[in-house]
């Protein structure tokens, strides 16, 4: 994904739509990029911190968390964008929208914790 700057991916079309998500290190300052799976919501991307179901939340989120202020590529396109950690009502109709893949219920059942659950909109 990387290679090709979120053109392509390793699973192609049968998988769900990734993007790469470019944070700021909460302690290093350095620029980090994770590739993640998204569901759109609208005009935003949802992007769960899942981390596969273990004990301890993704990095990533935790960037978010310290500065809401990233990037997306998708499509080798690079778009700037604010996260909003999701609560409440919103929360679960984004959550929905990821239950409704298996893997994602699976790795609800793998850990305690709530997992973390960010729109990105453009900015």
């Amino acid at each position: 994904m990387q290679a090709t700057n979120g053109k392509y991916t390793l699973f192609g079309p049968i998988s769900m739509p990734e993007l790469l998500l470019t944070t700021t290190g909460r302690k290093s300052g350095q620029k980090r990029v994770s590739p993640l799976s998204y569901v759109r919501d609208g005009d935003r991307a949802l992007v769960l911190g899942s981390n596969f179901g273990q004990e301890t939340h993704p990095a990533w989120s935790a960037n978010l968390l310290a500065e809401p202020q990233a990037s997306v590529t998708m499509g080798g396109i690079e778009i700037p964008v604010t996260a909003t950690l999701l609560t409440g009502d919103e929360r679960q109709r984004g959550m929905d929208k990821f239950l409704a893949y298996p893997m994602y219920r699976s790795y609800l059942s793998r850990t305690d914790r709530e997992l973390r659950l960010f729109a990105l909109t453009s900015r």
